[in-house]
């Protein structure tokens, strides 16, 4: 009799540690999608900020150019 009940206290006590394991990957996975989301944002931001980094050189230069081509002229 104490033999059964060591081993149901043994077997409850895997349960318990089962399901906080299953908890704990349920929470990691979560976590996981949510910064493969962030991620992904991430990504798409850098890429506005280098086109919008692009066209502001790009513009800078054009300026610098006609500045160059009037102090020429003058």
């Amino acid at each position: 009799m104490a033999s059964e009940n060591k081993q149901l206290n043994q077997i409850q006590i895997l349960e318990k540690k089962l399901d906080s394991l299953i908890q704990m990957c349920n929470s990691i996975t979560e976590e996981n999608e949510l910064l493969k989301i962030k991620q992904a944002e991430l990504i798409r931001e850098k890429s506005k900020l280098i086109e919008k980094t692009i066209l502001a050189k790009t513009k800078v230069e054009a300026m610098i150019t006609r500045l160059k081509s009037m102090e020429d002229m003058s």
